[in-house]
C-alpha cells in the first residue's frame, strides 16, 4: 500500500480547521475517559480518519453512532478524512498512510473505494500468516520502525482490514543538557533518573491556566519543523484523564493561559516557581524547564470504549451496517491501536498504527533581581505533540515511569543533526 500525498512537502500546509476541531475533540474525549494512572500514549489523529470513512460507508444506527463520534456529517465524513490525510502527509516530520485490504470474496463498492487514496487498497489472500507478514511490513515501512506490526489478528473470518500508520518527528530549536539526578519527593524518590534541562530569557514559553482541573502548568518545547510538545503539570490530587483534557482545553481556547512574565512571584503553578535572585551583573530573565526523558508504548483495546468511538453499534454481529462498503453484511470485530512516543535531549518521535477488521455479520464474536523561574516536572505528567499553526494534536500521553539514567545509552543517536545548537533558543 501507497502512503498519501507523495508530492513535495509544504511548511505551509495546514490541516483544514474543522477536522483539526473535531480530531481534537475526540482527544479530549479519548483523554479525559483514562482511568489508569501508568504510563500511556495515543493518538485520536490515528483513529478519526477510520472512523471516518466507515461512518461514509454506514447506515442505520452504525452511521448515527460513527457521526457522533466524528464529528461531521456522514456525507462530508470521507471527504475530510482524505483531505486530513493528505494534508498531514505535507506535513515536515510527518508521514501518514491509509491502507485497506480485502478478500477477494468480498465485492467492495466502487464509489466508496474511489474516496480512498490512490494505491491504498490490496488483496487479503487467507493465509493468515502470510498476510500478517504483509501487514505488519507495512506497519513497520510506515512508521519507520517505530511501530514493528499491525494491532490485529486474522483468521479465516476475516474479510476486510483497514489501517492508518502516523509518525512524527522533531528536533529541538535548542538541545536540553542531560544528566542523572536522584529526585527527592514524590513517587520518583530515591531513583536515578535521566533528566533534561535547559535555560531560555523567554518567559513565555511557560503558561499556567485555570481550568475545570485546577491550575495547569503548560510548558512548549518547541520544534524545528513546526511540531511542538506540550508538557502538562496539574495538581497532585489530579488524574491523568483530568490533567490531560484540560491541556487540550487550553490548546484550543477555552482556558486563558497566563505567561511566566505575567505571573505573581512564589508558588506560581504546578511545579512553578518564580521569584527574584542577587546576580553580580545585569542579566536578562531566566526560565529553567527541568524535565525527565521518556519512552512509552500502549496498546488500546477500542472497542472497549466502543461508546466513544462509535463503534457500538457497528460491532454487533447482525446485519447490515455497512451497506456503502459492500452488499455482504459486516460488522466490526477488533479496532486496535499500538502507539510510542520518546522524547530526549535532542528531539521528540512518536508514532501509532491503528487497525480495524471487519468480518462478515452473523459469525459469532470472538472477544479476544533577575527574575528566575524554573518549572520542574518531578512528578507523572502529560504531554500533547501538537502541529503548531493549526493547533492539532497528534499524540497524547502521560509519563508516570520516567527514563532511568544509563551512563553508556546514548538514546538519541538518531537525531544527531551536526548543527550549531548555540544559534537556536528555546
Amino acid at each position: 500500500m501507497s502512503t498519501t500525498g507523495s508530492g513535495t512537502r509544504q511548511h505551509t500546509a495546514r490541516p483544514a480547521t474543522r477536522a483539526v476541531t473535531a480530531v481534537n475533540r475526540l482527544t479530549e474525549r479519548w483523554a479525559a475517559g483514562h482511568r489508569g494512572d501508568g504510563n500511556t500514549v495515543f493518538s485520536a489523529a490515528g483513529v478519526w480518519p477510520l472512523l471516518a470513512l466507515l461512518a461514509d460507508g454506514a447506515d442505520g444506527p452504525a452511521r448515527r453512532e460513527l457521526t457522533e463520534a466524528v464529528g461531521l456529517p456522514g456525507d462530508e465524513s470521507a471527504g475530510a478524512a482524505a483531505e486530513l490525510l493528505g494534508t498531514l502527509s505535507q506535513l515536515p516530520g510527518v508521514s501518514a498512510a491509509l491502507g485497506l485490504w480485502t478478500r477477494k470474496s468480498l465485492p467492495v463498492r466502487d464509489e466508496w473505494t474511489a474516496r480512498l487514496p490512490a494505491g491504498s487498497h490490496g488483496v487479503l489472500t487467507g493465509d493468515a500468516t502470510a498476510d500478517g507478514r504483509t501487514l505488519d511490513a507495512w506497519a513497520s515501512d510506515r512508521t519507520g520502525g517505530l511501530v514493528p506490526s499491525m494491532p490485529v489478528t486474522l483468521d479465516e473470518h476475516t474479510l476486510l482490514v483497514l489501517a492508518s500508520a502516523l509518525a512524527l518527528r522533531t528536533e529541538w530549536f535548542r538541545p536540553f543538557e542531560e544528566w542523572s539526578r536522584e529526585t527527592d519527593t514524590g513517587p520518583w524518590a530515591g531513583r536515578t533518573v535521566s533528566t533534561l534541562h535547559r535555560t531560555t530569557a523567554l518567559l513565555d514559553r511557560v503558561a499556567v491556566s485555570e481550568t475545570s482541573a485546577g491550575p495547569l502548568t503548560v510548558a512548549k518545547v518547541l520544534g524545528t519543523n513546526g511540531l511542538d510538545v506540550h508538557l502538562l503539570l496539574g495538581e497532585e490530587s489530579r488524574t491523568p484523564g483530568e490533567v490531560l483534557a484540560a491541556g487540550v482545553g487550553v490548546l484550543s481556547g477555552r482556558y486563558a493561559a497566563v505567561t511566566a512574565d505575567r505571573l505573581p512571584y512564589g508558588e506560581a503553578g504546578p511545579g512553578l516557581t518564580k521569584r527574584v535572585v542577587r546576580v553580580s551583573a545585569p542579566i536578562p530573565p531566566e526560565l529553567a524547564l527541568r524535565t525527565p526523558a521518556f519512552a512509552l508504548s500502549a496498546d488500546h483495546d477500542l472497542l472497549k470504549r466502543a461508546g466513544l468511538f462509535g463503534l457500538r453499534t457497528a460491532s454487533e454481529i447482525r446485519p447490515h451496517h455497512f451497506p456503502g462498503i459492500s452488499a455482504v453484511p459486516l460488522a466490526v470485530r477488533s479496532a486496535r491501536q499500538s502507539s510510542m512516543a520518546e522524547f530526549g535531549a535532542l528531539g521528540f518521535r512518536a508514532a501509532s498504527v491503528t487497525a480495524m477488521v471487519a468480518v462478515a455479520a452473523g459469525i459469532p464474536e470472538r472477544r479476544h533581581s533577575a527574575v528566575r523561574v524554573t518549572a520542574a516536572f518531578d512528578r507523572p505528567f502529560g504531554f500533547l505533540a501538537v502541529h503548531r499553526t493549526s493547533r492539532l494534536v497528534l499524540t497524547a500521553g502521560w509519563v508516570a515511569e520516567p527514563t532511568l539514567f544509563d551512563p553508556d545509552a546514548d538514546p538519541d543517536a538518531d537525531f544527531d543533526t551536526g548543527r550549531d545548537s548555540d544559534a537556536y533558543d528555546l
